[in-house]
């Protein structure tokens, strides 16, 4: 089972703790009967139990345990050494990750983790790098090309010590892929929903699809140079991907704003053609409306001595628990501080903090309110900034 921080559990360290390991948090857990194996990942502590004791019993006393360790030391794991090579090359795979490549396939309702990491020698060669995919990439049939044609190019570029990447992902499971696996028609081939693009309008450039500002801008409702500085700052997102099987040849680009989405396919030929975003995009972005709405209400409702509320606790409040379910809630609290930007709002995301920063929000938070010209003044500290916003709240509720 997966519990899942607010913050990395220490400094980003990552894991197997042994049972004699002279840390607080493997003291505590492994006093727990039934525990039988931790492991630190980031944000997240993986325990292993033993076959006799159930998960309904050792669930409370697990988080207990959590809770009071690190409420009591903000070194849970004790003194840490270097980290090895694995763990090194993990922490350099997950951070970019997150940093350039899952905001794009979060578009389309879908995740890319990175599982483990074996092999790295100390001189910074030879690793082989597990990535597990979900959401909508687990299923999807293009899946094998994004992971080839991107996401491995991309790793591989940015750390040159990677030797194998291999895809663990049981993509059988998958429940809502976003290039479906049966012999449904493409929507290229459904004719009434689709129309050809001027030429020039879409084309290869460097084994990438490229769109031409000045024809999608409008379609997104941006003009090209808002267009250009929402792909800069993650507010205009997007997604090519190649199909597999009856797709294969095909490519689609689906790029989404904050409030309209766009997608194209290009045929084998080179041919482009308009056709609807596809469904899971939706649903996608009404999920992320939806987590925006309930955050919204959970937060305006926090009486004053409850506010700020770790971004851990506000996930657990609303019964996000599987790993992930942070990055879900700060992207959640982005929606939420464009809607107030529009609004001219006080941020009603400046009450949810992360764990690590001394009682601030991520550092996210401040960039996405400098993107959004309403961050700190001239001279004005991040910290006296985020005081400002939260006596703003309390001003606009009285």
């Amino acid at each position: 089972m997966a519990f899942v921080l607010d913050a990395p559990v220490q400094d980003g360290a990552r894991g197997q703790l042994a049972r004699d390991a002279d840390a607080p948090l493997a003291r505590a857990l492994f006093a727990i009967d039934g525990v039988h194996r931790v492991e630190v990942a980031g944000e997240t502590i993986w325990i292993g139990k033993d076959d006799s004791h159930h998960w309904a019993a050792l669930k409370p006393a697990i988080a207990a345990a959590i809770r009071a360790v690190l409420d009591a030391t903000d070194q849970p794991l004790g003194v840490q050494t270097a980290q090895d090579p694995d763990t090194a090359l993990l922490s350099a795979v997950q951070a970019l990750l997150e940093r350039e490549i899952n905001p794009a396939v979060a578009a389309h309702g879908g995740h890319i983790a990175a599982e483990r990491v074996t092999g790295a020698a100390t001189g910074g060669t030879g690793g082989t790098v597990y990535l597990r995919m979900s959401g909508g990439c687990q299923g999807c049939a293009a899946s094998a090309a994004t992971l080839r044609d991107g996401v491995e190019r991309m790793l591989r570029a940015a750390l040159p010590q990677i030797e194998r990447i291999v895809d663990v992902t049981d993509h059988e499971a998958g429940a809502a892929p976003y290039y479906a696996r049966g012999e449904g028609a493409s929507p290229v081939a459904r004719p009434g929903l689709n129309r050809p693009l001027p030429p020039g309008t879409v084309a290869w450039q460097d084994g990438q699809v490229v769109v031409d500002p000045d024809y999608l801008a409008p379609r997104l409702g941006l003009t090209p140079e808002s267009l250009r500085a929402g792909l800069r700052n993650g507010d205009v997102v997007g997604v090519t991907e190649t199909g597999e099987g009856a797709d294969a040849g095909k490519a689609r680009v689906v790029l989404r704003s904050a409030t309209r989405a766009w997608a194209a396919e290009i045929g084998p030929d080179g041919a482009a053609r308009e056709v609807p975003p596809p469904r899971v995009t939706d649903e996608a972005a009404q999920a992320e409306r939806d987590l925006a709405a309930r955050l919204r209400t959970y937060l305006e409702a926090l009486p004053p001595g409850e506010a700020p509320v770790t971004y851990g606790a506000l996930a657990r409040a609303l019964g996000l628990w599987a790993p992930g379910s942070i990055n879900r809630v700060t992207r959640a609290l982005e929606r939420t501080m464009r809607d107030d930007a529009a609004t001219g709002h006080p941020f009603i995301a400046a009450r949810a903090v992360s764990r690590g920063r001394d009682g601030l929000p991520g550092e996210g938070f401040f960039a996405l309110a400098r993107a959004l010209s309403r961050g700190p003044a001239a001279g004005e500290s991040d910290a006296a900034f985020h005081r400002r916003e939260l006596s703003r709240l309390v001003q606009s509720a009285a």
